[in-house]
């Protein structure tokens, strides 16, 4: 029986031959080694350019994602400059009206509030501590009403807000000096109702409704809205005149409370206080 090698040696010595043969052939023919190694460039750079789109794909992904996790971060620091933008909007605006007013006034932060259906209030961060009383205008930074306080402790105070049904306010139209009484009737909460506003009186949208300084609490001149529309009853010599509030509740942060107002007569004995009510409850 013949070896394995016996068996291989022809093909083994063919192959060296081989290789030998064309090695010495590209070493001596620089042209044909050219013509091969073009072919190959041709034929490899014609299956890189069928793929390339892969790569480009998976790039163009990674570069998307780079791009979202930066567009969300540029979003949250336009929206944190917005903010504090407003914000310093808003404290200018309170120290202005600090500096220009007549009357002594508080300054103060709403720390919580609750907008019900027919009984919004909100609470703020003073209380009797900070010669907080009951029934003193609660206003912002504008000068527009937004409430008065309605129960007080030491360090906090409630307010009930112009958006509760019990909420009434003496006050004009301030072109035409013509009173009446403001209060909300638990419907629209972007509209007040002017009552007791007689007819021979010409009312007209647009006009500044303002708090007339006959309550006893509120003084006179607080910005309160501007007429929006005006109604007849049949019967009755008075106007109903719908007024769109300056100030929308859902916006306020910061207000003032003023302290130079006198609490009504209603609210001048004695009531519990705002830990006691909490206790109660």
């Amino acid at each position: 029986m013949t070896s394995l090698w016996d068996q291989l040696k022809d093909w083994v010595l063919v192959g060296v031959l081989l290789a030998v043969s064309l090695g010495v052939m590209f070493a001596q023919n620089q042209t044909l080694v050219r013509a091969m190694r073009a072919g190959a460039l041709e034929t490899t750079a014609r299956i890189e350019s069928a793929f390339a789109w892969v790569g480009h794909y998976l790039r163009a992904l990674d570069e998307n994602q780079r791009l979202r996790r930066e567009n969300v971060a540029l979003a949250a620091e336009v929206a944190r400059s917005r903010e504090a933008r407003l914000q310093n909007q808003r404290l200018e605006a309170m120290l202005n009206l600090r500096d220009t007013t007549n009357f002594t006034i508080e300054p103060v932060r709403i720390v919580s509030k609750s907008l019900t259906d027919q009984q919004s209030t909100f609470t703020i961060n003073a209380g009797s501590e900070d010669s907080v009383e009951t029934g003193m205008p609660v206003i912002d930074g504008r000068g527009s009403v937004l409430g008065r306080t309605e129960l007080v402790s030491a360090s906090y105070s409630r307010v009930m807000s112009y958006l509760h049904t019990d909420f009434r306010l003496p006050a004009k139209i301030q072109s035409l000096d013509a009173e009446g009484i403001v209060h909300w009737t638990g419907d629209d909460r972007s509209r007040l109702s002017m009552e007791r506003v007689v007819k021979t009186n010409p009312v007209l949208p647009g006009q500044r409704v303002v708090t007339s300084g006959s309550s006893g609490f509120f003084p006179p001149g607080l910005s309160v809205g501007f007429v929006d529309s005006v109604a007849t009853s049949p019967g009755r010599n008075e106007y109903s005149v719908q007024v769109i509030p300056s100030s929308p509740l859902d916006e306020a942060g910061y207000a003032f409370v003023v302290l130079s107002a006198a609490r009504s007569p209603e609210e001048a004995g004695e009531g519990p206080s705002l830990d006691e009510d909490v206790a109660q409850r």
